[in-house]
C-alpha cells in the first residue's frame, strides 16, 4: 500500500533483527509510512542521519511482518509505504509490488509491464537497484532473462537467501548461474 505524504524533513528510524543482519527501517513521522528498508552494507543503502529520531514504536508491525516473512509464514506485506522517485522509478517500483511471492520475473518483463520499450531494460535495472524498500518491495524477485541471479543492492548471497525462503531456490537444487 502506498500513502501520499509531503516529503519528510526528518525520519523516524529503528533497527529490526533479521537473518540478513540488522535491518535499518525509516518512516515518515507524520504518517508512519515506511520510507526505506536497508540491509547492512547495502549498495546505496541509507544510514542514520543527524536530525533523525530513533523510535521503535512505529516499526512494531513492520518487524512482526518481517519476522513472519523470514519464518515462511507471510507471503505479502501489508504496510503503508511512501517513496519519492521519478515518475519512471515509481512505475518500476509499483510493478515490483505485482510480482507474487515464490515467483520471479525479468527486467524485460518489468519494462513491458510499465509500457517501456525493450531498450529501457538498463533504465529499469537502475530503478530496481535504487529501490529504497528492499524485501518489502521485492526487487530480489527480478532475475536475468537467462535465469541468472543478477545484481542485488543487498548482495547476491542475500538475494539467494530471500529466493530460498520463498521456495524459488531449493537447497538441494542447483542454483541458477549468477553474474556479478
Amino acid at each position: 500500500m502506498t500513502v501520499s505524504s509531503s516529503s519528510p524533513t526528518t525520519s523516524l528510524w529503528a533497527l529490526v533483527d533479521s537473518p540478513l543482519g540488522a535491518l535499518l527501517l525509516t518512516a515518515d513521522p507524520a504518517t508512519g509510512a515506511l520510507t526505506s528498508l536497508s540491509v547492512p552494507g547495502q549498495k546505496g543503502g541509507r544510514t542514520v542521519q543527524d536530525g533523525w529520531r530513533h523510535d521503535p514504536g512505529p516499526f512494531r508491525e513492520a518487524g512482526r511482518q518481517l519476522g513472519a516473512y523470514f519464518a515462511g509464514e507471510l507471503t505479502e506485506f501489508r504496510l503503508p509505504l511512501y517513496t519519492e522517485g521519478t515518475e519512471f522509478r515509481e512505475k518500476v517500483w509499483a510493478a515490483l509490488d505485482d510480482v507474487p511471492y515464490g515467483a520471479t520475473t525479468t527486467y524485460g518483463e518489468i519494462a513491458a509491464r510499465i509500457g517501456a520499450p525493450r531498450a529501457a531494460v538498463r533504465a529499469v535495472g537502475g530503478a530496481i537497484g535504487a529501490n529504497p524498500l528492499l524485501i518489502v518491495r521485492p526487487c530480489h524477485r527480478v532475475i536475468g532473462a537467462d535465469g541468472s541471479l543478477t545484481g542485488y543492492a543487498g548482495g547476491l548471497e542475500r538475494k539467494t537467501r530471500l529466493l530460498g525462503i520463498e521456495g524459488v531456490l531449493s537447497p538441494t537444487a542447483p542454483r541458477p548461474a549468477t553474474r556479478p
